[in-house]
């Protein structure tokens, strides 16, 4: 009897133990919180409309939209809601000629000027030696970003003049020595998938990775986020309030930028992303060997502890891949990129031992909110401890902000008001050249200075006089967000030597590389 009883007691714990053990995995599927998560952080940093994917082991857990795709015809976002993912899109470009490799057309070590044969950088032996590698993985010598103002704001330059500027454009550091974030090298990556398949690098990226994901309803090209009924309205803060703001919408940009997808398209591409290239038992999109080379360190990135309020954040390793972030976060590795577009922030995180993606897209400008998401759901997954993101991150921005107004009022507070121009205002009129940008034309209207990018219809606005031979761009533009010193270097004879341009704020996109130009006066033909 007492055996019998015993026997019966076991049967029961062990009853139990499959009941709990069911549970426990009904849990991991998907966090019971996150509509409440994803709701809380979109009121806590503005943000209209959002779409998240999470796949795991496989399947997708979540596809889907939360608020507003516009806020005055106040449409709800759904699954195929299209977003521009802007870098997100390069690891969709190293994809491509990792397929390229598998096929034995080329290899990572290939020589771009083998490849691309009027390809140069700036220093010749650059030139010889850089190879696929080197440019997927932000290790050419580059600033950060260097060159960027070739395509933003939107520019009149074609993709292949942007590519073939590269070559007046200095390094800021020695040959694979450092790591610098640069769009212009994904610009070369997709032209190489061009040279050697033959087919532009959009058709390549439809034919050989949507089609045969079912990645039906995105667009390799930007432009076309105009075309689909079924797209976000991009929005962002403008002198502190949130309002709708122009897509960027130029096609040059698009192998280092240019995708717009959904959440459902996402979790397609993550669910192969985070099986090692696999699409299903029969089929890979990339061998084993290749994804491996993807998804390792190629160029380390330097480890400095983070703000406080999220110190959980720092990493024991950090790098880049092959178009995409190699790190750990809690001792997990993690596969990670973002991407920004006027109006539009994203967030992509893998994590491949556990067969986790997670993709948040948005139709604002805020990384905290995109973070605050994702980190919640990283916590549950690797089950960490519980830690109210959306709170940090609101205190770590609130505290940015602080500091930022701070600096400007700090600059506006030094500034020498009383201070002239050497010169009189006319004497600043004229044609200024650099060399990769091209010409920048300043001129005088009777009353005042104005600035024009002659490529760039945008960055046209007011010089107001800051202090002595320095004035600030005002755009005319206010959405850019980027207002910027011009400041003027005179000869003995007090002739214009050169100008020099920099960011007034440092809450700027680095984007806006004005620090980058060297102009110089372009002197008139008699």
């Amino acid at each position: 009897m007492r055996k019998a009883k015993v026997l019966s007691l076991a049967l029961i714990l062990l009853i139990l133990g499959y009941q709990t053990n069911a549970k426990d995995l009904q849990k991991k599927a998907l966090p019971p919180n996150i509509d409440l998560i994803v709701s809380r952080a979109m009121k806590t940093f503005e943000v209209p409309g959002l779409s998240l994917a999470i796949v795991k082991d496989g399947k997708v857990l979540l596809a889907k939209g939360y608020g507003v795709r516009n806020l005055k015809e106040n449409i709800p976002v759904d699954s195929k809601t299209l977003f521009s993912i802007a870098s997100n899109s390069k690891l969709f470009t190293a994809v491509s000629l990792g397929i390229l490799v598998d096929e034995g057309k080329i290899s990572w070590n290939s020589r771009v000027v083998d490849l691309i044969p009027w390809f140069q950088m700036f220093d010749p032996y650059v030139t010889r030696e850089i190879t696929v590698k080197d440019i997927l993985s932000h290790r050419c010598g580059l600033g950060l970003g260097a060159g960027d103002l070739l395509w933003w704001p939107p520019s009149n330059y074609p993709r292949d003049e942007i590519i073939k500027r590269i070559r007046f454009i200095p390094p800021s550091s020695s040959f694979r020595s450092s790591y610098a974030y640069n769009n212009l090298m994904f610009l070369v990556a997709g032209k190489v998938v061009e040279s050697v398949s033959g087919m532009s690098w959009e058709d390549f990226v439809f034919e050989r990775i949507f089609k045969p994901l079912r990645i039906d309803s995105s667009s390799p090209r930007v432009s076309d986020l105009k075309k689909f009924e079924n797209s976000a309205t991009p929005y962002a803060k403008v002198d502190g309030v949130l309002k709708e703001v122009k897509p960027f919408l130029n096609d040059n940009i698009n192998p280092a930028g240019g995708i717009i997808s959904c959440a459902e398209d996402m979790a397609r591409w993550m669910i192969v992303m985070v099986d090692g290239g696999r699409i299903d038992k029969e089929k890979r999109l990339l061998s084993e060997k290749s994804y491996r080379e993807i998804t390792s360190i190629v160029t380390p990135r330097p480890i400095s502890d983070p703000p406080q309020e999220i110190v959980e954040l720092k990493p024991n390793f950090s790098g880049y891949g092959l178009g995409i972030g190699v790190r750990d976060y809690r001792g997990t590795k993690i596969l990670q990129h973002t991407g920004g577009l006027p109006g539009f922030l994203s967030q992509v995180t893998m994590v491949p031992s556990l067969k986790l993606g997670i993709a948040v897209l948005t139709n604002q400008e805020s990384s905290e909110a995109y973070s605050s998401i994702t980190y919640s759901i990283l916590d549950y997954y690797l089950s960490a401890p519980s830690k109210d993101w959306i709170a940090s991150f609101l205190k770590y921005k609130e505290r940015e902000e602080k500091s930022t107004k701070e600096e400007e009022e700090k600059a506006e507070r030094e500034r020498k008001k009383d201070s002239k121009p050497s010169l009189p205002l006319p004497s600043y009129a004229g044609v200024y050249k650099d060399d990769w940008y091209g010409d920048v034309e300043i001129v005088w209207t009777g009353e005042k200075l104005r600035i024009k990018f002659s490529q760039t219809p945008s960055l046209v606005g007011d010089l107001e006089h800051w202090q002595y031979d320095t004035f600030i761009a005002r755009w005319d533009d206010r959405e850019l967000r980027a207002d910027a010193y011009v400041t003027f270097s005179l000869n003995p004879d007090g002739t214009i030597e050169r100008v020099r341009m920099k960011a007034f704020s440092p809450s700027t996109d680095f984007s806006f590389d004005f620090h980058d130009l060297l102009l110089k006066p372009v002197k008139k033909e008699k």
